[in-house]
C-alpha cells in the first residue's frame, strides 16, 4: 500500500529538466548535440501538406469524364492562383464558352478521367518547433527534433489552459492569499508571466490578456468562470491547444485558494527572471501537468536529481490535500497511524496526520492527499 504514494507534483528551486521537442512530421533538424539554444530558437523545421479541395469539372463543363483532359488549361503539378482559369470548353460560338476558375491558390494535384473530378491542394504550411526553454541540446532525434536540457526552478501546477509561452516573471503581490483586482494591471504587464496570488477571476485573466501578458499564474480559479472564459464547458479533456490568447496556470485547485507558501516563495525569489510556462494538462493516459520553468544555467548549487519513485509516505513529507474540508491546503506528515480509522463518511480507511503551514493539525484519509516532490 505504501508504494502507491508516488510524487504527484514537483516544486523545487533547483532541478534538471529535459524537454523533448519533436515535429509532427519528419523534417530537417537545425541543431546538433551540445548546441546551446534559446526558448525562441527553431530546432527543427518541416512543412505540413496543405488542405485539399475537390471540383467536379464534368458537371461544370457539361462533358464526359473521358474527355476532360482535352479541356484542361492546367495539368497535374502546375501551380494556380485564386481565380485563375483551370479548364475551358471550346464551342464554335465563343459566347457559349464555359470557364472554370480555381477557388484557391495552390497546386493542381490530380485530374480523374473516371470521376471527372480535379483535386487542388493549398500551399504547404511551414512548421517549426522551438526550444521552449533556454538550455543545451543533449540529444537529436533524426529528422524529427531534439531533447533540450536546462536547470533551474521547476514548478508544476494542478491545472492549466493555453499553450507554451515565455516572458519575464513578474510578481503582482507580496502575499500568496491576495486577490488582485483587474484594474491593478496596465500595459507594463505586456509580455510578462504574471503571478497573481489566490484567485484568477475571468475579469483578471481577460485584463491580463488585453494588456499583452504571456501568462497568468494563481492559486485557484472558479470552474464556472473558466468555462465562461473558454466559451464552453471544458469537462475532462486534454488542454493546451486553446486559442485563448494567454496561458493560465492554476497551482492549487478550483475556487479561491491561497498559493502554497513554498511555490509563492520560489516564484518571489525569481521575480524579473525569464520564465517559460505551459498550461497543457492531461489527467488520463499519462498525466501531464502545467508548469513554470525558470532556467538558471549559472547556478552554483548542483541541481537535484529527478526522482520518479518514493518508497511510501514518510514523516515530514510535503503533501497537498485534494478533498474537502481541507482542499488545496499544504502541510507535512506528522503522524502515520498503522491501523485503519473510521472517518466522517463512516468508512474505515487508512489515515495520516498532517500539520499545515499555520501549525494546525488534521487527520485525513491517505487517499485524499497528493505527495509533492521537493
Amino acid at each position: 500500500m505504501a508504494h502507491a504514494y508516488t510524487p504527484g507534483l514537483r516544486i523545487t528551486r533547483q532541478a534538471t529538466i529535459r524537454r523533448e521537442r519533436r515535429l509532427p512530421l519528419r523534417g530537417e533538424v537545425l541543431v546538433r548535440e551540445g548546441d546551446p539554444v534559446t526558448h525562441d530558437q527553431a530546432l527543427a523545421r518541416t512543412e505540413l501538406p496543405g488542405e485539399v479541395s475537390t471540383l467536379n469539372l464534368v458537371n461544370r463543363l457539361g462533358v464526359a469524364p473521358a474527355e476532360l483532359g482535352k479541356f484542361m488549361l492546367k495539368q497535374p503539378g502546375d501551380t494556380v492562383a485564386a481565380g485563375e482559369p483551370i479548364a475551358q470548353t471550346r464551342p464554335l460560338i465563343k459566347w457559349f464558352r464555359t470557364t472554370v476558375k480555381s477557388p484557391l491558390a495552390g497546386t493542381l494535384e490530380s485530374v480523374s478521367n473516371v470521376t471527372g473530378q480535379v483535386i487542388l491542394r493549398q500551399p504547404a504550411r511551414p512548421v517549426e518547433v522551438l526550444g521552449y526553454v533556454d538550455g543545451t541540446v543533449v540529444q537529436t532525434i533524426p529528422d524529427e527534433g531534439a531533447i533540450v536540457e536546462t536547470r533551474g526552478a521547476f514548478i508544476q501546477g494542478i491545472f492549466g489552459v493555453g499553450g507554451e509561452c515565455w516572458g519575464e516573471l513578474h510578481m503582482l503581490t507580496q502575499a500568496p492569499d491576495t486577490c488582485i483586482a483587474p484594474d491593478e494591471l496596465d500595459d507594463s504587464c505586456s509580455g510578462k508571466v504574471l503571478v497573481a496570488g489566490a484567485l484568477l477571476t475571468r475579469a483578471l485573466v481577460e485584463r491580463a490578456r488585453d494588456c499583452g501578458a504571456a501568462a497568468v499564474i494563481g492559486g485557484g480559479i472558479r470552474a464556472h468562470e473558466l468555462n465562461d472564459l473558454l466559451g464552453y464547458d471544458l469537462g475532462v479533456a486534454i488542454t493546451g491547444g486553446e486559442n485563448l490568447g494567454i496561458t493560465v496556470v492554476v497551482t492549487e485547485g478550483f475556487g479561491q485558494i491561497a498559493m502554497a507558501a513554498k511555490t509563492f516563495a520560489i516564484l518571489g525569489q525569481l521575480h524579473g527572471r525569464p520564465a517559460s510556462a505551459s498550461g497543457a494538462t492531461q489527467i488520463r493516459a499519462g498525466v501531464q501537468r502545467p508548469e513554470i520553468i525558470v532556467p538558471d544555467l549559472e547556478a552554483l548549487e548542483p541541481p537535484q536529481p529527478a526522482v520518479n519513485v518514493q518508497e511510501g509516505l514518510q514523516l515530514g513529507d510535503l503533501l497537498r490535500v485534494i478533498c474537502v474540508p481541507h482542499f488545496g491546503r499544504s502541510g507535512r506528515v506528522c503522524g502515520l497511524p498503522p491501523e485503519p480509522q473510521r472517518v466522517d463518511s463512516e468508512a474505515l480507511v487508512r489515515v495520516l496526520q498532517i500539520e499545515f503551514d499555520n501549525g494546525e493539525r488534521a487527520t485525513v484519509p491517505r487517499a485524499n492527499v497528493e505527495l509533492i516532490e521537493e
